[in-house]
């Protein structure tokens, strides 16, 4: 994205991309929270996980949403370097399988609807 078309602040596109996840997370029935660490948690799990690069204000990378992902790989890590901290995912929240393709259209929805954008064809077929 280009952040000129916006505001020219990745705080800022950071953060949208947290409220972003977060109405995800609430239209899915979880209820999350950002924190002095980027990302989106659930109590002390994170479920979202962001990172982006920006030159010259067009923005590359994302975040990392945890639908379905098997958890277990992240006990031989720390997540995201933070000690104490662990991850979750909507399905373990949810206690559900909780797919990528069924998170994507609620996730572009969130998105088109926080960024007032129209999306293209191709990314609603995703």
């Amino acid at each position: 994205m280009h952040l000129g078309s916006f505001k020219k602040s990745v705080r800022w596109y950071v953060c949208e991309l947290e409220q972003t996840v977060l109405s995800v997370c609430r239209r899915f029935g979880i209820e999350a929270s950002t924190s002095p660490h980027t990302g989106v948690w659930v109590g002390d799990n994170k479920i979202c996980a962001i990172g982006i690069h920006c030159g010259r204000y067009v923005t590359s990378h994302g975040f990392a949403l945890n639908c379905n992902t098997d958890l277990s790989w992240f006990d031989h890590i720390v997540p995201c370097g933070i000690e104490g901290k662990g991850v979750t995912s909507l399905s373990a929240e949810l206690q559900r399988d909780v797919s990528v393709e069924e998170a994507i259209p609620v996730l572009l929805e969130a998105f088109r609807e926080r960024f007032n954008v129209s999306l293209s064809e191709s990314l609603k077929s995703l």
